[in-house]
């Protein structure tokens, strides 16, 4: 005779809350307060970073461009404005430190948390190893850009602020990061270039710039009194405050760059300061012609002929 299975007794008050006391409840503790810690870290570290960086582009003072223009050689003005990128090397390292940090931080939380459930990290290091052997092939382009990315800041090649031009875009730096940059071209539209992939940087805000406007004359025109003009005229502009944050020097007549059978081209140049050498080039625009009218000297025009349709003389025959 077979005997029947005894069904199992209903669960009483006693054993629920026996149950409960023997769950090991200061595992959850323990993983909340390692959360909670590299919270707090990773807020304290980043707060530390900013007053350094904030410290650090407080203390640095950037000269005006009017200064500048009692130094004596271009060797001179590179060497004093090359010293004032304080701030735009201040803001990389910083976002550099930023994100090794938050790396570093929530990577040692992570395997401090497998330790504490009770997960032999032996094992799985060495695993990790292996698959990193196997996994390194792959992910060359990645380090690549991390090494290429801490080169760039460490080296000043560019900083938060800055006017590049990286081959596929010219634009300003946003942000610098250990894998990519951001950069903001002048129409607004934001790029993510990977820093591996950065053959060259052109930076076009380190120490100054060159502003050029060409300016297309009649082939009579007197090239001494021309010359003569654009020199004042770049005198009156380096004594008017208001192109003190423009100009490092007096724009010059260059010289001829083109002759022509009906005209000649010639250039002016100005020495500007980092990331003005578009607005300078419009001001200087503006200017010369204003005192090239002033003083008589004028523009070749250009008379354009349409040649006449052989056929507007048959329409009436037909």
């Amino acid at each position: 005779m077979s005997s029947m299975p005894l069904a199992a007794e209903p669960p009483t008050w006693d054993s629920i809350w026996a149950t409960i006391a023997d769950w090991p409840w200061h595992i959850p503790l323990k993983l909340l307060i390692i959360v909670i810690s590299a919270i707090v870290a990773q807020l304290i570290i980043t707060r530390a970073i900013r007053k350094v960086v904030k410290s650090m582009v407080s203390h640095s003072r950037a000269p005006r461009p009017s200064d500048l223009r009692s130094l004596d050689s271009t060797s001179e003005l590179t060497a004093v404005v090359m010293t004032q990128r304080t701030e735009q090397r201040a803001q990389a390292i910083g976002a550099l430190l930023r994100s090794i940090s938050i790396v570093t931080i929530w990577t040692v939380a992570v395997m401090t948390m497998l330790t504490t459930v009770g997960i032999n990290l032996a094992p799985l290091l060495a695993s990790a190893g292996v698959l990193g052997v196997i996994l390194g092939f792959g992910a060359q382009q990645l380090v690549a850009d991390y090494l290429a990315g801490v080169s760039m800041i460490f080296e000043d090649q560019l900083g938060v602020g800055d006017v590049v031009n990286v081959g596929t875009v010219t634009g300003t730096v946003e942000d610098v990061a250990l894998r990519c940059t951001r950069i903001r071209d002048f129409d607004g539209t934001v790029w993510y270039i990977r820093n591996g992939q950065m053959a060259f940087v052109a930076n076009q805000s380190k120490g100054w710039t060159i502003a050029r406007i060409d300016f297309p004359l009649s082939y009579d025109a007197d090239l001494d009194q021309v010359r003569a003009v654009i020199d004042a005229e770049g005198q009156r502009m380096t004594n008017d405050p208001q192109y003190d944050r423009i100009l490092l020097d007096a724009p010059t007549y260059a010289g001829v760059e083109i002759v022509r059978g009906d005209a000649v081209i010639i250039r002016i140049i100005a020495k500007t300061a980092p990331e003005q050498q578009f607005i300078a080039t419009r001001v200087l625009r503006q200017a010369m012609k204003r005192a090239l009218d002033e003083a008589g000297i004028k523009m070749p025009v250009q008379t354009v002929r349409f040649a006449q349709d052989p056929h507007d003389g048959a329409l009436g025959h037909s």
